[in-house]
């Protein structure tokens, strides 16, 4: 059996998803995490048909960190092989590629070089991205590692929508509006002409609505806009972070409430958002289920920032054909998109509340000027086309 392996690191966890190549097809295997890898980590694997394969927790307050945890993930993965599994190719997500890279890349020591100079562009993301790659060179070198960059699929939009109004001193550098969440884009974009012909070769707005949550616009499912920019803090309210804010206010907090940039970047990305404003939590699902007024108050600055930028995207676009919505509460839920459509009516959009609270797929009413779809991402499944594509190339 050949397997590729797909890794998505974060700055506490190791995601992974095990496919089976047969062919050009895949098909998944098992999936899991290794979460709290500095603190008080814990491992789970369950097969696609959601069976628990392993379940296993470390001593309170021992520290893997990301070289251990890699090497226990890959250790398991051998001996659960049991010789019969070869592994073709492991797939990263990895957050940031730059200017440089607009498409999947095999890493060799150039690549790991070009990624590293990125780290101040994503500092909380790109760090943890490179640790595993590097474990996994340190270990097993001869096993093809291909980086899948969340910036790539944006490399479609033009200039003016890229471009910040600053001097070139700045922007030479790098300082420019990137894009991110382009996996689920992409994957988006890879269904959406079996889906909807007309949402596939007109004007769309896909809504990546998940703990980061952004908006991108599709012109025959290319990217011409996105909500996030040079950072993934920038556009909607998420779980934790802000999104849009004056650039005023950093100045402010800088100046008057004498908060460096550390206790800044905390503030906006992990108290802040849902979190920030409702006092209550982070998460989408305990806020509808509250009947507590802050908790109201988070979702409707949720939903009325998300009408606020449909507008924005689909004057990029010049028109509006369609709205997609994805991610966990893009696919899960209802009164989020019912408040969207219901904000969104000027532009023509009417749900039909019956396919609403089933989840779609389709969620438009037959009177609606715009389709409106549920659409569930596959990011994983994504980097694993990547990854077998890049060997096949």
């Amino acid at each position: 059996m050949d397997v590729i392996l797909v890794i998505n690191a974060g700055s506490s966890s190791i995601k992974f998803h095990a496919f089976e190549a047969q062919g050009a097809q895949l098909e998944p295997i098992a999936g899991g995490k290794i979460e709290e890898i500095y603190t008080n980590p814990r491992f789970t694997a369950k097969r696609q048909n959601g069976e628990v394969i392993e379940d296993k927790r470390w001593p309170e307050g021992e520290r893997l960190g990301h070289d251990n945890a890699t090497a226990f993930l890959l250790d398991w993965l051998r001996s659960h092989g049991q010789g019969r599994a070869t592994l073709l190719a492991v797939g990263h997500r990895v957050v940031h590629g730059g200017d440089k890279y607009s498409k999947p890349v095999r890493v060799d020591a150039q690549v790991m070089q070009d990624l590293e100079a990125l780290v101040p562009l994503a500092p909380l993301h790109q760090p943890h991205n490179l640790a595993v790659i590097r474990s996994i060179m340190a270990r097993n070198a001869q096993v093809p590692q291909i980086a899948c960059f969340d910036t790539a699929f944006h490399h479609t939009q033009p200039t003016v929508a890229t471009r910040f109004a600053l001097p070139p001193d700045i922007t030479e550098r790098g300082v420019r509006r990137y894009g991110f969440h382009g996996l689920s884009y992409e994957y988006i974009a890879s269904v959406l002409p079996q889906i909807d012909d007309r949402a596939a070769k007109g004007k769309t707005v896909v809504l990546h609505l998940g703990n980061g949550a952004s908006m991108a616009a599709f012109d025959q499912c290319k990217s011409i806009a996105s909500t996030m920019g040079f950072t993934a803090v920038e556009g909607l309210v998420m779980g934790t972070r802000s999104g849009s804010l004056d650039p005023g206010v950093v100045l402010w907090m800088l100046e008057e409430a004498n908060m460096d940039a550390r206790a800044i970047e905390s503030l906006l990305y992990k108290r802040s958002g849902l979190l920030g404003v409702s006092g209550i939590s982070s998460d989408m699902r305990t806020l509808l289920a509250s009947d507590d007024p802050k908790a109201a108050e988070a979702v409707e600055l949720f939903c009325y920032r998300i009408s606020r930028e449909l507008g924005s995207l689909a004057a990029a676009l010049g028109g509006l054909d369609a709205i997609v919505f994805t991610a966990g509460i893009g696919e899960r839920a209802d009164p989020v998109r019912k408040r969207v459509g219901e904000l969104a009516a000027w532009l023509g959009v009417s749900l039909d509340e019956a396919a609403n609270q089933r989840h779609g797929p389709r969620i438009s009413s037959p009177t609606s000027a715009v389709d409106v779809w549920v659409i569930p991402t596959n990011e994983e499944l994504m980097i694993a086309r990547h990854a077998l594509g890049r060997l096949e190339g």
